[in-house]
């Protein structure tokens, strides 16, 4: 009956169903089972009803370290001081631990703020006489080279072992790797007394990560046996340093190929920007899962290859074997918002509520930034106002998202806010913040900012902060405080500093600081065709024919060319891109005669006709 119990007890899926179980534990007397018990607290925890494994666990008379430590393993995952007080009260009690409670009980600590709490249980360990356990102090081990500040205390009690297994051997292999102590890791792996696969693994994977390549190419050469974690540790390694040819090489001498070693090789193509590469191995995998999809969407966005990135999660969801996770969605909404494509973003969106995703940080963030790059600010502010958490990105895109939608003042208003609800601004934020104040004229709030980014917060001006008030001052026509700031900067000005001073004597029609400031961006930026292009048309504009022509010849001879401006548009599913004076586009010429057309009309309605 006893293990009919159990079975009915694994498939209970709600508190009712829990409750009716119970009842049939205790009418056939196995409530202090010590096997129906740990497993009543076990699946109790397991759905959520922490309380009712509390109330299971008070009305058992005689708790022994079994049903203790059922309970301290089931609340480390929930709630390690629950935990720590069950521990307690099992000491309170006299009921004695065993080496499992201190597995359990350490595994309570998990940063270095709790390395004090940690170092009391290991002196309970000492007094206890646990220290001859190999379990105990590979448990021992694996905490302090977590919580530790250093691994001087893994060490030593790696040191007093009395006894060590291969386990203790691989935790500070595994632990030196990963603080960067190359050398005292190889130290003791050349000391093993005896090796296994893992053991090989953690120094080819620590090598690898560390970019040592030789060294690990050496070590992987001299194993002798390898498997699937052994491959794609060595290819991996070369991937991340942008071998891909030696990576391929590898590859294609794994004897079999796992999902793993193929998304590796998709990634390495699309770090390099070989997309045609990258999508033959996609094609050819035998086996896709999610993060296989993520590795060629990613590679297509991080190219800027937009739409492709639209069409391959199409193609996903067609597929349908694979369901896009969030790393999936944040990609696609990264797409949209370089596309500027409202109809794909919303499409998007919708899927999102369909599937039941929560509504996370990075994902909250993206989605509210594809809706305030594709002019849509109204939906990016109701994502902002659902979004649980924020951080410090998040107010950040919807300052900068309300600011080039036009509402600079709710930008402010929104940075202020933030202020107010103890969020401490970064440098970021504060470009964000100061470039609303340049799109809405507002040049008492920039001044004014700028001075709480310097004095309150304690954060030192970038270039970029004061290219911003440099913009804000010269398009308010404030051109001598422009650039009296710009002499008081405590950096260097470059060239944008310049050009952007010069761009705001162009909209004012002020040539008095033409020369000297054509002078610094010829020292600093002598061949940018922007720039080049900018001097030469403030100089026709405040009619200094001679020099305009000068720079127009200067940019014709040397061979410099402005690269033309580029545009999208979603028609239907398509988005189409062209350039200034484009001439590839398949429509071109139907285009050209409606462009021709509106003109005319323009043209009449300015002069009256109309």
């Amino acid at each position: 009956m006893e293990h009919k119990l159990l079975k009915i007890l694994q498939s209970c899926k709600s508190l009712r169903e829990l409750k009716q179980t119970h009842l049939q534990i205790l009418i056939h007397g196995f409530q202090d089972s010590n096997f129906t018990l740990p497993k009543l607290l076990t699946v109790s925890t397991q759905l959520g009803f922490i309380d009712y494994a509390f109330r299971v666990f008070r009305h058992c008379r005689f708790p022994n370290v079994v049903v203790y430590n059922t309970l301290i393993n089931c609340l480390v995952g929930k709630d390690p001081c629950d935990a720590l007080r069950v521990y307690d009260q099992m000491k309170v009690s006299g009921v004695a631990p065993n080496s499992f409670t201190f597995t359990f009980v350490l595994r309570c600590f998990q940063s270095s703020g709790a390395l004090k709490d940690g170092e009391v249980i290991h002196g309970e360990i000492v007094k206890l006489g646990f220290c001859s356990s190999v379990f105990v102090q590979n448990t021992l081990l694996d905490f302090y080279a977590k919580c530790g500040e250093n691994l001087d205390s893994a060490g030593q009690v790696f040191d007093e072992m009395p006894e060590r297994d291969v386990i203790s051997w691989n935790s500070m292999i595994t632990s030196y790797m990963a603080c960067g102590e190359i050398e005292t890791a190889l130290s003791l792996f050349n000391s093993m007394p005896e090796r296994n696969i893992v053991t090989w693994n953690s120094v080819i994977s620590g090598l690898s990560k560390a970019g040592n390549m030789e060294l690990a190419r050496s070590v992987f050469e001299r194993m002798p046996e390898r498997n699937e974690v052994s491959w794609n540790s060595i290819i991996s390694g070369y991937v991340r340093l942008g071998d891909v040819k030696s990576a391929r090489c590898l590859f294609d001498d794994m004897p079999e190929k796992t999902v793993v070693s193929w998304t590796a090789m998709v990634s390495g193509y699309t770090m390099i920007g070989d997309l045609e590469s990258a999508r033959n191995i996609f094609d050819q995998m035998p086996n896709k899962n999610v993060v296989s999809w993520n590795a060629m969407i990613a590679g297509y966005v991080h190219n800027h290859v937009f739409d492709q990135a639209l069409h391959m999660f199409s193609q996903m969801l067609i597929d349908a074997k694979c369901r896009p996770d969030e790393t999936t969605l944040v990609s696609i909404l990264s797409a949209c918002s370089h596309l500027g494509s409202l109809e794909h973003g919303k499409w998007v969106d919708s899927y999102i509520k369909r599937s039941n995703f929560s509504l996370s940080i990075p994902l909250g963030n993206a989605l509210m930034d594809m809706f305030a790059k594709c002019g849509d600010i109204e939906n990016a502010k109701a994502v902002f106002d659902k979004m649980p958490k924020r951080c410090i990105i998040t107010w950040t895109t919807m300052v900068s998202g309300l600011s080039v939608n036009g509402k600079c003042r709710e930008a402010l208003d929104i940075f202020d806010s933030m202020c107010s609800s103890g969020v401490k601004p970064d440098d970021v934020i504060f470009i964000a913040v100061l470039s609303a104040c340049t799109h809405g004229g507002f040049v008492e709030d920039g001044k004014r900012i700028f001075d709480q980014m310097v004095w309150k917060f304690g954060i030192k001006p970038r270039i970029e902060h004061y290219g911003c008030m440099v913009d804000l001052l010269g398009r308010a026509g404030k051109l001598e405080e422009a650039v009296r700031f710009v002499e008081s900067m405590h950096l260097e000005p470059n060239a944008v500093i310049w050009a952007t001073l010069l761009g705001s004597c162009k909209i004012h029609g002020n040539g008095n600081f033409l020369e000297s400031v054509t002078r610094k961006i010829i020292q600093q930026e002598p061949s940018n065709p922007s720039y080049l292009t900018l001097i030469s048309n403030l100089s026709a504009s405040v009619g200094r024919w001679k020099d305009a022509f000068t720079y127009r010849m200067a940019m014709r001879q040397q061979g410099v060319e402005k690269v033309p401006g580029c545009s999208s548009i979603q028609v239907g599913n398509e988005v189409h891109e062209f350039l200034a004076r484009d001439t590839r586009h398949e429509e071109r010429k139907n285009i050209y005669e409606a462009l021709y057309c509106l003109n005319i009309h323009l043209d009449a309605a300015c002069d009256g006709t109309l």
